[in-house]
């Protein structure tokens, strides 16, 4: 039997991304079952302008695409496939955290879209007049915010 290791096959899995991308899935997971048990007849007032309500979201982003559930489902899928098999091979550091989060936010909401019918995303955080979102979406936002600041600083994002 000839042993090959993954590095000179070619396959180079950064696990910080995994872990972060892991962790920030199953944190999602966790606060959107809550929401859908504990917001489901009634919304509550945290402080000032924060709500926790319960809405869900077939569309994208800011609600867009909202009638087209099923293109929006499968591109969100071929958009997560295509962060996964680039983000792996984020370099250790802020790039690794940056594509973890991305990673984790996109997998956690493409897996409520997916477990859902009809498909939707399930979102519960509210702030003022701004829409509706999840945990999930922190990570995204977080994720591009670390990134860009990670390539503005001139760091490479991806090992070679």
């Amino acid at each position: 039997m000839c042993l090959v290791s993954r590095k000179r096959l070619g396959i180079v899995v950064n696990t910080t991304v995994v872990v972060v991308a892991l962790v920030a899935t199953a944190l999602d997971a966790v606060t959107k079952a809550w929401a859908r048990h504990s917001l489901a007849t009634h919304g509550v007032r945290v402080f000032s302008s924060l709500w926790l309500r319960l809405q869900y979201n077939s569309g994208v982003s800011f609600s867009f695409n909202q009638s087209g559930p099923l293109v929006t489902t499968i591109i969100t899928v071929l958009v997560a496939i295509g962060v996964i098999l680039v983000g792996i091979r984020a370099r250790d550091g802020a790039p690794a955290i940056g594509f973890g989060l991305l990673i984790g936010g996109g997998l956690a909401n493409v897996l409520d879209r997916l477990a859902a019918t009809p498909h939707r995303v399930t979102d519960f955080i509210a702030v003022s007049t701004f829409p509706v979102f999840n945990l999930a979406d922190v990570c995204i936002t977080a994720g591009f915010i670390v990134l860009i600041v990670a390539a503005l600083r001139g760091e490479r994002l991806l090992a070679r």
